[in-house]
């Protein structure tokens, strides 16, 4: 049995969803689809979530959401039109989203509602369609599957009971379209994963019904070596293990959401990322444990919008509870880090620099001074990290000097290092004016 999800590229129009109905065929062990809302058709297209995240704040803000709502439904239309769909399950999505808007009161519960109807109706439409094409299909919310969440909005977690509700998923003989992206906490509210969440409801419904494979369909033939925008025709990776595909879509690959694995990776499922559009290239394999064949590095990943926050002290080793404080003072003003290498006298905290802002930033440093005593203290405002992942660096000795060899004769100033006590990944943060040449020269290194 096989779980496999559809991301919004992949349901973007009429077209693509033809794609999808023969891929669905090919394959009488694909038995459950998880589907995105409908994505950007073209570059510059929005896609129907940002659309019904602009109806709702207008309906929140007591502006007119006709606008947004209008093509929201022209959207469906035009995807249904292409299909020559009937008109039946236009009517229906319109009949949706009005109840929802007339149902506001509860502002919160209301954006996450609208949030969700992208998935939910485009499940229903793709029912609709795969029955309308003779294949023996139907639509499961998540409430009646008995996908149960934590009550985070825009981050909800799973709860352990929703494994043991969603097993029953294996009696149906029908082919189930399943909507991605949301569940419903113990009061019966709809509440959202994060964005590109329909990743993680294909990982929870393959460890629920136990399926031999979870299969992640996307735009590109497989998961790169390196961003295909910075090097040309990049190396594919054929296999890489959970660790290692978590590590690179946290650093910044963005074919596979960073928590999808989790629940694959707890019943030992193994993910294959493939194409919509080429279904016949193999992909990439996400397994447990793979040969290292292939050198230390098996991806690079860079992203950017960090700053990191140096401190010094004389004897900063000797002082018990230095960092818990310092992180406590973070916490004051809801902060979380990424990274935080430390020497003996001195520790850098990295973090996104989206959540400072002029005076925080000022409040936060003048407390750490004045809390802490520190003999110096400064921020480094736009950094980029470039991760280097691979599990073969536990047993090769000289990656990192290759990578600081590299980026010198590029002529890249290396602003600090970090590796993973994992040994899978190794971290350096560079300007981001210079973070696709230290990209590219990293990728010489251990690719050409």
């Amino acid at each position: 049995m096989k779980v496999v999800k559809f991301g919004g590229s992949s349901l973007a129009t009429g077209n693509q969803l033809e794609k999808v109905l023969q891929i669905v065929k090919a394959d009488k062990e694909r038995r459950i689809v998880v589907v995105s809302a409908p994505g950007k058709r073209y570059e510059e297209d929005t896609k129907v979530t940002d659309l019904l995240i602009q109806c709702a704040t207008a309906v929140i803000n007591g502006d007119s959401p006709s606008p947004y709502l209008e093509e929201v439904l022209a959207r469906y239309a035009n995807i249904a039109k292409e299909l020559d769909l009937s008109s039946d399950i236009i009517a229906n999505i319109k009949r949706d989203l009005l109840e929802l808007i007339n149902n506001s009161a509860d502002k919160d519960a209301f954006m996450e509602a609208m949030k969700a109807s992208g998935e939910d109706n485009n499940a229903k439409l793709v029912a609709h369609f795969f029955k309308d094409r003779g294949l023996d299909a139907i639509y499961v919310s998540p409430k009646e599957a008995g996908l149960i969440v934590s009550d985070h909005p825009g981050n909800a977690q799973v709860l352990a009971e929703s494994y043991d509700r969603l097993f029953t998923l294996r009696e149906q003989k029908n082919i189930i379209v399943f909507p991605g992206f949301f569940g419903y906490n113990e009061s019966g509210k709809v509440v959202t994963f994060s964005r590109s969440g329909s990743d993680i409801t294909g990982a929870i419904l393959a460890n629920g019904v136990k399926a031999d494979l979870y299969e992640n369909f996307t735009d590109v033939d497989a998961v790169y070596s390196v961003n295909p925008s910075i090097v040309k025709q990049p190396k594919e990776i054929k296999e890489l293990t959970y660790r290692e595909m978590r590590e690179l879509s946290y650093a910044g690959f963005s074919v596979f959401h960073a928590e999808a694995l989790i629940p694959a990776y707890r019943a030992g499922i193994p993910v294959q990322v493939r194409n919509t559009n080429n279904p016949s290239a193999p992909g990439t394999r996400i397994v447990a444990s793979r040969s290292n064949t292939n050198g230390p590095v098996v991806g690079i990943a860079n992203d950017k919008g960090f700053c990191s926050i140096y401190i010094s002290k004389y004897l900063m080793n000797r002082e018990v509870g230095f960092a818990r404080k310092v992180l406590s003072i973070l916490e004051e003003y809801h902060i979380s880090y990424e990274h935080m290498p430390s020497g003996i006298d001195d520790l850098t905290i990295v973090l996104r620099q989206d959540q400072l802002t002029g005076k925080s930033e000022q409040e936060i440093l003048a407390k750490i001074s004045d809390e802490l005593h520190v003999d110096e203290i400064k921020v480094e405002h736009d950094l980029a990290l470039i991760m280097l992942v691979g599990e073969g660096m536990r047993h090769n000795v000289g990656t990192n000097a290759r990578a600081s060899k590299a980026l010198a004769e590029a002529g890249v100033n290396i602003e600090m290092i970090n590796q993973g006590s994992s040994e899978v990944s190794m971290m350096f943060g560079v300007k981001e004016t210079v973070v696709k040449k230290a990209v590219k020269a990293i990728y010489e290194e251990f690719f050409q």
